[in-house]
């Protein structure tokens, strides 16, 4: 009886799927939409096409054309006067962290840990990704300063529909050098950064800190390479170790680097994506391009500078403020130069906008600013980002891709403020924003 029995439940996890697909029948496909989209934004090739219906079941695009015949009892939907676009990826977010942008990180980050809290982040990390899907952004790269894997648990209840929001890829803590990014704090007092950082010590802890990620539910991780504002680096051994434990799960790691020495160490260890990269050489820029690496430029653009400066009380003109950001235009231009992918992320965690998604979307101006022309812009905020995330049918809008679909009021290619007035959300075929319900 015993050896029976261990037969049996040695068979499960093999036999489970079949018994499955014998106890529930495939389900007949759900009803169909039909898109009549006006001018349709191809990502691909970066241009516009003329009137289009898309056609979209079951959380899929199933068809696309000029003239594609509408199946009778399909539920038809009029955006022929806007601009229809892939739903926009981020690809450098921090829903659960708000920064009051006056104070100190310290500051910031106990507070977070201490008295707010992984179960009250998670419930106001909500309302931010609400914001983001209302904005346009049906995909979303969750980059630490998420408590304790908090992050996760967000990313559960809107796949299960308890809360809106779009796609969430998330990755937990970021595996850090000492001290993480939380500077000033006295020993005795170091456990603090534990509720937002996994503090690597060693080639051998940085491959548990991975696992860990793996086992809580991680979809990706967050290294830092350099833990600005701190001084502390993680060696070359440590972010190898990191990367090829990561890989051997298929996952991919995300480097925070903002120095040239960390870029090029990051680079070297094998990372897929370069966050911020705010300081980055011509050589360090061709190597990104020669291992795709894609960097992830988290500039904001000028209006939300001057907003920053205001609260902090900064006494700089227009000019100044321009000036400051000089720097960071000059460098995205050069790794465009060296040929290098970027895909769009805001970094955007202070309560500058009238909410984050809005803010966020300001990052697509910023680009604008440096000289990035809005093909590209909008590639880097659908196409690259979708690439970079890394499951197939994101960002681009073609038969068999995920439904997920915006609308504009505008031509975003002539005139990119058009991106700022998105009539139309729907992410993985269920509409969130209508655009027949305007005025």
């Amino acid at each position: 009886m015993r050896r029976v029995l261990a037969s049996v439940l040695a068979c499960l996890p093999a036999c489970l799927p079949v018994m499955a697909a014998l106890a529930f029948p495939a389900q007949a496909a759900g009803p169909a939409i039909a898109l009549r989209a006006g001018r349709v934004f191809d990502s691909e090739k970066a241009v516009l096409t003329g009137p289009q219906i898309i056609l979209v079941q079951d959380g899929k695009v199933v068809a696309m054309g000029a003239d594609l015949a509408v199946p009778a009892g399909a539920k038809e939907i009029d955006l022929r006067g806007f601009t229809v676009l892939p739903g926009l990826v981020e690809a450098h977010a921090h829903l659960l962290q708000e920064h009051p942008g006056d104070e100190h990180n310290t500051i910031t980050v106990t507070k977070a840990v201490a008295m707010e809290g992984d179960a009250l982040r998670a419930l106001r990390g909500a309302a931010r990704a609400k914001a983001y899907l209302e904005a346009g952004f049906t995909t979303v790269r969750d980059l630490g300063n998420s408590g304790r894997f908090a992050d996760v648990a967000l990313k559960r209840a809107i796949e299960e529909g308890t809360v809106p929001g779009p796609r969430l890829f998330v990755s937990g803590p970021g595996l850090a050098p000492e001290g993480g990014q939380v500077p000033n704090l006295v020993p005795g007092y170091a456990s603090l950064v534990d509720g937002d950082y996994r503090i690597v010590r060693g080639r051998e802890d940085a491959r548990q800190a991975v696992r860990e990620a793996v086992y809580y539910g991680a979809d990706l991780i967050k290294v830092y390479a350099n833990s600005s504002p701190n001084k502390t680096m993680l060696s070359l051994e440590e972010l190898r170790a990191v990367v090829e434990e990561a890989h051997l799960y298929k996952m991919k790691v995300a480097a925070h680097a903002t120095t040239d020495q960390a870029v090029a160490l990051a680079v070297d260890a094998g990372v897929d994506s370069i966050e911020h990269a705010y300081k980055v050489s011509d050589d360090t820029l061709r190597r990104m391009r020669r291992q795709g690496v894609t960097m992830v430029p988290t500039d904001m653009d000028l209006s939300l500078a001057e907003k920053q400066v205001r609260k902090l009380n900064m006494p700089l003109d227009a000019q100044q403020i321009a000036a400051l950001a000089a720097p960071y235009h000059e460098r995205l231009m050069r790794a465009r130069k060296a040929g290098v992918t970027i895909a769009a992320g805001s970094d955007m965690y202070m309560g500058l906008g009238p909410d984050r998604g809005s803010a966020a979307r300001r990052m697509l101006f910023a680009y604008a600013e440096a000289g990035m022309p809005a093909r590209d812009i909008l590639q880097a905020a659908t196409l690259h980002g979708g690439a970079l995330v890394g499951e197939p049918g994101l960002g681009i809008l073609a038969r068999g891709a995920h439904a997920d679909i915006i609308a504009v009021r505008g031509d975003p290619l002539a005139d990119l403020s058009a991106m700022e007035r998105v009539v139309f959300v729907m992410k993985g075929g269920q509409v969130v924003r209508d655009a027949s319900a305007l005025p």
